[in-house]
């Protein structure tokens, strides 16, 4: 794949890798997402994005799926390990700027890459 295309192997295509994000993914909390992560283990990273009718219209709920995966699409190389990445938008976003939305996902890899190298300097100390 290119380096700045979002191809469909770069998604999460069925219910069963959303479901094992929900068991065993890390969970970050910002105020307009719940992003859920975890390795793959599959040498690239895929994204999967939830959006509930609470967000708005389909047309909201459609642009805020569109922001997420450019937003994912964008950053992706910053991710030196494959992890599966579900985005869900929390109801009753009161703004849906693309700077708002730019700004939570900014604030929630930085937390994600954080705990990464965390995760990397522990495993590599044990």
């Amino acid at each position: 794949m290119r380096t700045f295309s979002l191809g469909k192997g770069e998604r999460l295509p069925k219910p069963k890798d959303f479901q094992k994000l929900i068991k065993g993914g890390t969970r970050i909390d910002s105020d307009c997402f719940v992003v859920l992560y975890a390795p793959n283990g599959l040498g690239r990273s895929r994204l999967g994005v939830t959006v509930s009718k609470r967000v708005g219209r389909a047309v909201i709920r459609n642009r805020v799926k569109r922001l997420v995966r450019e937003h994912f699409r964008q950053h992706k190389g910053l991710f030196s390990d494959s992890y599966d990445v579900n985005v869900i938008a929390k109801g009753g976003i009161p703004d849906l700027s693309s700077g708002r939305v730019r700004g939570a996902l900014d604030g929630v890899v930085r937390d994600i890459l954080k705990d990464c190298k965390h995760e990397a300097v522990s495993a590599g100390t044990h």
